[in-house]
């Protein structure tokens, strides 16, 4: 068993999740996909996209075409479906969620009942899709969110049993296609058990997360009950291709005692010491690296949730507030918006501890997305931390790139 400082493991969490060193860099938005192994989707749009921001938070200023192309093109390389919530998936992934199908298939049943019109639908595709919501009838009944129409929970159950699949966006709306036209003849012929879906997708969980724990692990996967001791199984026999390992300061897991491991790790992760440049880089709220706030604060010390839907009296850091990332480490956070061609900072606070050094990166951090969207320009408008107020306004103003 290795043991590791909690500053070894987060320098690894850091590398596999491809924001330390160059090397995560080749390949482009296709290969951080296939190594973060899944991107969440979201319908906010600040500065851009949850998943746009994701790839940028990599890869610097990569064409926001390039990340489209890369999530959504024809032949398809990636599809969506549920992971940790609904995310990009890699293509070759498809096989590997066998087992989510076939449990919805059992249940006929997640938000809604399916309604009768669900074989009308299924052939409305196959006669004339690919198609989207709207083709099919329309997505609401014209009430709140969930209030679907029958066509929309219809299309939507069919994704969920993988009768259609999404491979592609329009303006933000899924279109959906029969799987058997859209997944590759290779992918969709193979036939895995469950255990074998599951223990497959606890080994892309570990590499991704570098080092995790079990709880990392089902909230990757989003496995319960008897999947979620399909995970345990492959954990424990070594299937998923995964160590254990003790990461000083995490808790002890149960049943293991204070000397025992206490999480997972890649084995590749662990070969080598993790170098090279740090990303400096606002983070989405969904971002892999902190999306789960008990993982975010196990790394990073991060307390985070996201207030885009706290009254606007009770948000303490903003309405879709992203924790900054640099040096390996979360400096602070920022509340953004646009106003033309300026990106504003509506509000800017540094964690506790923050330097000199911090400011500047926080200045750095705001710039370089300002120019990424089409900005020239970078506004602050209030700091929460006053002592840093004064620097970080005159780095600010230093750097008109």
């Amino acid at each position: 068993m290795t043991d590791l400082t909690a500053d070894e493991a987060r320098r690894i969490i850091l590398r596999a999740q491809g924001l330390l060193g160059a090397a995560a860099r080749a390949g482009g938005v296709p290969a951080m996909l296939r190594r973060v192994g899944a991107v969440q989707l979201d319908t906010i749009s600040v500065l851009a996209r949850s998943h746009e921001l994701v790839a940028y938070a990599r890869l610097g200023a990569v064409g926001r075409d390039a990340v489209e192309r890369a999530y959504w093109d024809a032949p398809a390389r990636a599809f969506e479906y549920w992971c940790h919530a609904a995310c990009v998936l890699p293509i070759e992934q498809w096989p590997l969620y066998d087992f989510r199908r076939r449990a919805f298939r059992e249940r006929r049943f997640r938000w809604h009942e399916v309604p009768p019109v669900v074989d009308k639908v299924l052939e409305q595709v196959r006669s004339d899709g690919p198609l989207t919501t709207a083709d099919i009838g329309g997505a609401k009944n014209g009430g709140p969110w969930w209030d679907w129409s029958d066509t929309k929970i219809a299309i939507e159950w069919l994704l969920d049993i993988g009768e259609v699949v999404c491979t592609r966006r329009v303006g933000w709306r899924r279109v959906y296609e029969l799987a058997e036209r859209a997944i590759p003849a290779e992918l969709l012929g193979l036939d895995l058990s469950d255990a074998e879906c599951v223990t497959r997708l606890t080994g892309i969980a570990g590499r991704a997360l570098g080092v995790a724990t079990r709880a990392d692990l089902t909230d990757f996967t989003r496995v319960r009950g008897a999947h979620a001791a399909l995970l345990d199984e492959a954990l424990l026999s070594g299937a998923a291709g995964l160590v254990p390992v003790r990461v000083s300061g995490w808790p002890a897991r149960r049943g293991a005692g204070a000397d025992g491991p206490n999480a997972w790790a890649d084995p590749a992760a662990l070969d080598g010491e993790p170098r090279g440049r740090h990303r400096t880089t606002p983070l989405s709220p969904f971002d892999s690296l902190i999306w789960e706030r008990a993982r975010a604060e196990r790394v990073f010390g991060l307390n985070h949730r996201l207030e885009a839907y706290v009254p606007r009296d009770k948000r303490v850091h903003g309405y879709f507030a992203m924790p900054v990332l640099a040096g390996g480490r979360i400096i602070g956070r920022v509340d953004p918006a646009r106003e033309g061609a300026t990106l504003v900072a509506r509000q800017v606070g540094f964690e506790p501890g923050a330097r000199a050094r911090d400011v500047e990166a926080m200045s750095d951090a705001l710039w370089e997305a300002a120019s990424w969207v089409g900005c020239t320009g970078v506004r602050v408008e209030r700091v929460g931390t006053p002592e840093l107020e004064a620097p970080l306004r005159a780095a600010v103003a230093r750097d008109p790139r």
